[in-house]
């Protein structure tokens, strides 16, 4: 069958013709001609449309083509809790119930286009339905991760200006202590099977209203959601992304590092606070009408992983380059996964040792993808693609990705410079909006024509990229990405600590994680430094997420400085990292 003639979801959307091709009786949204029929938009010589919405331009077609029986039936979305409790939507049932919530959203919270919700759920079947009526109603979803602390979260509610939040009964203690706090908050909606004073109960709201909703119009550039991302100084930045940036491009590029079909099963174990789960938990494998699968996963085991694996036919996992060092721990023999075929690695570099014990186990190779909250993913290793280890592989397309040097000139192959993606004349699709409220860290990630990531890399003549490490001090531990402002401002909180300098210090299972090298205060003298470096840590884990707690501490007598009294944390990390 033809593919836009059948599926129509593009035919409101572009003027070019649709490509006549077939696909073994399955409609599919991508196909590797797709790419080549809108080059022109890629190269800019074609606008992209004016209005777009993901949920009605791309989940209600699929809906569409359901009912018709004209899609395999498998769910659209399969959530398990490892206690028996499952949950299985089609795309018509996602549409019917998303619809309800965005009745509540807006019908009972009041909540209008352009509003802001702050979100902090885990891996819940919530969290997916309220991500889709926000796309329906026009909402601007802010997802946070579930360790944040009460001081996180007011900062996040009054930089945001959220009118409301959702969260859990993990959090709504943390909530509660901060929200008089918070001018903007207007409604504190809870996701539990109980009821808690001050709060609406987001279940009992949702099963008790009408399905009828009409999704509203947005423009492609109209904000979807904000990701507060860490930086080396300061807090937070929110980082704003569009209907265009994470809904319509993966329409034009995105079969290049999932390469799905309506038919295949998809499992992200990234973090529902994470832009990967946005990624790879919603909208790229809907586009392809594939199905979603969730595991809650409290804590990430790895038994439980590889379990889930073997029982639930999974034929693309996405994850940390942790995950995969956690799993190749174990004595794979046990285990035979019913369907996987495609596994993926992202959020840091993934070490080459772990790519080959993971084929010499399973078979399988690891196909690496590189990218940040800012981008989505501009770089990754294709199926079918030589996997040469130790490289991210070759830039996506809509992106011109190049090593510059700190003069925004292109270097040549194997020369080490910082990692770029061409933004002007013409802004890449799925590139952030903006930094929202801050226009100076905005312009600051820009260099001549080029969007600068802040990470050193080379490319070499194939075009591979490889990886070097950040050119500023972010600290990247299990895909998560700390700033040490973050910590050094827990720490030095701390009565025992004057002064305090955060950096990376290799790991062999998370990659990197933080180091604390940390000044004593002169009034406080201790023996037990083992005792006192506990204390530091608990500490940290109170005042901030816990995550973002240093796994080391070294007490020093003072930390090296530039002649203008700034931290030279760059002579600390390559000490850490043996490059002194």
């Amino acid at each position: 069958m033809k593919l836009l003639f059948k599926l129509q979801t593009l035919k409101s959307l572009w003027t070019l013709k649709p490509p006549n091709r077939t696909f073994h009786g399955h409609p599919r949204l991508l196909a590797s001609d797709v790419h080549s029929q809108y080059e022109s938009v890629r190269r800019g010589e074609q606008e992209i449309p004016k209005y777009f919405n993901f949920a009605s331009d791309v989940l209600d077609k699929w809906s569409e083509i359901e009912k018709a029986g004209k899609r395999p039936s498998n769910p659209a979305f399969w959530w398990i809790n490892g206690k028996g409790e499952e949950v299985k939507w089609s795309f018509e049932e996602l549409g019917f119930l998303s619809r309800k919530v965005a009745n509540v959203l807006t019908k009972v919270c009041g909540l209008q286009k352009g509003d802001r919700i702050f979100v902090i759920l885990p891996r819940v079947p919530e969290w997916w339905l309220v991500e889709v009526a926000c796309l329906r109603a026009g909402i601007v979803l802010i997802p946070g991760v579930s360790q944040l602390s009460a001081k996180d979260i007011l900062y996040r509610l009054q930089a945001s200006k959220a009118t409301c939040i959702i969260t859990d009964d993990t959090l709504a203690p943390a909530v509660d202590s901060v929200a008089s706090e918070c001018q903007f908050l207007k409604t504190k909606l809870i996701v539990s099977k109980g009821s808690r004073g001050g709060w609406l109960n987001f279940t009992d709201l949702y099963k008790n209203q009408s399905a009828d909703h009409s999704c509203v119009k947005t423009r492609i550039q109209d904000s979807v959601s904000i990701f507060f991302t860490s930086g080396t100084t300061g807090s937070p930045k929110m980082t704003e992304h569009s209907q265009g940036s994470l809904g319509f491009r993966p329409l034009l590029n995105e079969r290049y590092w999932l390469d799905l079909t309506p038919s295949d099963m998809i499992w992200s174990t990234a973090d529902t606070g994470w832009i990967l789960a946005s990624l790879a938990s919603v909208f790229d494998p809907w586009v392809f009408g594939s199905c979603i699968f969730i595991h809650k996963l409290p804590q990430v085991e790895s038994v439980a992983i590889l379990n889930t694996l073997c029982r639930f036919p999974i034929g693309t996992l996405v994850g940390a380059p942790t995950l995969f060092r956690m799993l190749v721990q174990n004595d794979l023999s046990n285990y035979k996964f019913m369907n996987l075929k495609h596994c993926i690695s992202g959020g840091e570099p993934l070490n080459p040792e772990v790519m080959e014990q993971w084929k010499r186990k399973t078979g399988l190779d690891i196909y690496e993808v590189y990218g940040q909250t800012e981008t989505g993913v501009i770089c990754s290793v294709f199926k079918g693609m030589k996997i040469k280890p130790g490289s991210m592989g070759k830039a996506a397309p809509l992106y011109d990705v190049q090593i510059i040097d700190k003069n925004a000139n292109i270097l040549p192959p194997g020369q080490q410079g910082e990692i770029a993606v061409r933004s002007k004349p013409i802004r890449p699709l799925g590139l952030f909006s903006e930094y929202v409220d801050n226009p100076k860290k905005t312009a600051e990630s820009e260099r001549g024509d080029f969007y600068v990531t802040g990470d050193r890399g080379t490319m070499d003549e194939d075009g591979y990229f490889q990886f070097i490490g950040r050119d500023d001090d972010i600290i990247i531990s299990s895909g998560y990405r700390i700033g040490p402002f973050e910590v050094e401002s827990a720490l030095i909180e701390h009565p025992a600590v004057a002064e305090t300098a955060v950096v990376s210090s290799p790991d062999p299972l998370r990659g990197e994680v933080v180091k604390a090298f940390v000044v004593l205060s002169p009034t406080f003298s201790s023996s037990d430094l083992e005792g006192l470096t506990c204390d530091l840590q608990e500490h940290v884990k109170k005042t901030t997420a816990p995550y973002k707690y240093p796994r080391k501490v070294e007490f020093v007598q003072e930390l090296p400085k530039t002649v203008t009294g700034k931290i030279k944390r760059n002579e600390l990390r390559n000490k850490e990292w043996g490059r002194m």
